[in-house]
């Protein structure tokens, strides 16, 4: 199978588990090891200066700060992933997803985002989403999710609560028209 690093993986109507329904995931690895991505469309009631201030780095420009937190996913809850625009090779532990966007897990960048010389595009999530080897293939069988290519202005421009139907959008499709039953033919 194509490799689905730099898609968006959106929910089916019809999926049900809880952690993932309505849910829309950017998709940061898919290889022969398993699948790693973080979700971004489920803002939480944390701030991003609020986390700031749990961890006691100093805040000396506050003024994207007051945008949420998310809920990357089930796995490593208690771990920060931030998507961002620019090069991984600005950070310290980084993954260069796409030509535009990396992720990254390493205390200095929330450092600099507290001291606003972070990146201008981002969203931090705690916790990500993963899969084994072939397990997402075999969901994707499934009809449980739809795949398309991930784009920057979805992820970094829209509120949270669009990007789901933007994405789907993006491959003419109309989620609040499809069934909650999955066909096989």
């Amino acid at each position: 199978m194509q490799s689905l690093k730099n898609h968006f993986l959106m929910a089916m109507p019809h999926l049900e588990d809880s952690q993932f329904a309505g849910s829309l995931c950017y998709l940061c690895d898919h290889d022969d090891n398993g699948t790693m991505g973080v979700m971004v469309n489920r803002p939480l009631e944390l701030t991003l200066d609020s986390l700031l201030e749990q961890l006691d780095l100093e805040i000396h420009d506050a003024s994207q700060l007051s945008d949420p937190v998310y809920f990357g996913g089930p796995v490593h809850k208690d771990r920060g992933f931030i998507l961002h625009r620019g090069l991984s090779s600005d950070w310290d532990s980084s993954l260069q997803v796409s030509e535009d966007i990396a992720l990254t897990t390493s205390m200095d960048i929330l450092q600099a985002l507290a001291n606003g010389e972070g990146p201008e595009h981002f969203l931090v999530c705690l916790g990500c989403s993963g899969w084994e080897p072939g397990q997402l293939e075999d969901e994707l069988k499934e009809n449980a999710w739809l795949t398309v290519e991930g784009r920057a202005d979805i992820l970094f421009e829209l509120p949270p609560e669009q990007r789901l139907h933007a994405s789907a959008g993006a491959l003419g499709v109309d989620l609040n028209l499809m069934t909650r039953e999955a066909g096989h033919s």
